[in-house]
């Protein structure tokens, strides 16, 4: 089991942290708060935390290379700007936002922002995979109750995709010229049983620079560090019950940064765990990637 010394970033806690973002430009970490409608952003080298009010709930952030943040609300997507605090509408959601909601996502290579939804009402796959490219959305039709854990590989061949819900992610091939999904395969299948000695269900992820990918598992309590054909190669503990996402940060990208949930969780698990709902670092060995901007 890791050592590795975990630490509270912030003294105040988010209801649902979620897409936590390293901007390299402005060696800052942007976050959202999904309970709290909320973007949050942090710089280690002043400690400075800002945080921007939203109308809905966000699902998901990129930083643009216009120097805005593209947010991907309940409501559609809008273009944030963090000098001025103005909010700019894009798009309208492609879906009911009455039982749908965007979440979790991040930009490939050639800058288009690849981002799930959520089905609310959980009890059947309402959700999908989106492509936003220059403002158009463009429904992937990936079936999933609660899409997370997108991500791609080093060479930009491979795009992850998990459906919490299922306990499952899934591996395509991707062509990152195109921005065209092919074939899937099933990367990793976690046990559904929520009985004793339940591990949590895949969540937010990332991939570090040797081609790992990064797992949070919600209510397992854990990171995981898979090997790209799907092996554990490590696992930490976290002193939370949700993880959420988790982002590499900091000038190396070797600090691994991870949101967590306290909204509506049990009080005796959040007397047990203080530190739920908290933005949590790490030292790790491995750099990350760094993230690609989207392009607006």
């Amino acid at each position: 089991m890791s050592t590795n010394v975990i630490r509270p970033v912030l003294d105040t806690p988010m209801l649902l942290g979620e897409c936590p973002l390293w901007h390299p430009g402005e060696s800052a970490l942007y976050w959202i708060d999904i309970a709290g409608h909320a973007v949050h952003r942090y710089r280690p080298g002043d400690d400075a935390h800002d945080k921007w009010d939203l109308p809905s709930e966000p699902g998901c952030i990129a930083y643009g290379n216009d120097g805005r943040l593209l947010v991907a609300m309940r409501s559609g997507l809008a273009m944030l700007d963090p000098a001025s605090g103005a909010l700019t509408s894009l798009a309208a959601p492609p879906y009911d936002p009455a039982v749908i909601r965007f979440n979790d996502g991040r930009c490939d290579a050639r800058g288009r922002l690849w981002t799930g939804t959520l089905y609310d009402p959980r009890d059947k796959q309402g959700g999908s995979l989106f492509c936003i490219e220059r403002g158009k959305i463009r429904d992937v039709n990936h079936p999933v109750t609660v899409s997370n854990g997108v991500a791609f590989s080093p060479d930009q061949r491979t795009l992850y995709h998990a459906d919490t819900t299922a306990h499952r992610i899934t591996a395509y091939d991707y062509d990152v010229a195109t921005g065209s999904v092919g074939v899937g395969k099933v990367f990793k299948e976690f046990s559904t049983d929520k009985s004793a000695g339940y591990g949590g269900r895949p969540d937010g992820a990332a991939v570090d620079s040797e081609g790992a990918y990064w797992c949070a598992m919600y209510e397992g309590g854990r990171l995981l560090r898979l090997s790209p054909s799907g092996e554990i190669l490590k696992e930490i503990e976290l002193p939370v019950r949700c993880p959420t996402m988790l982002a590499f940060g900091g000038a190396e990208l070797r600090t691994l940064y991870i949101t967590t949930v306290s909204h509506k969780r049990p009080p005796e698990e959040l007397a047990r765990l203080p530190l739920s709902g908290f933005l949590l670092e790490l030292d790790v060995d491995v750099a990350g990637l760094p993230e690609h901007a989207y392009c607006p």
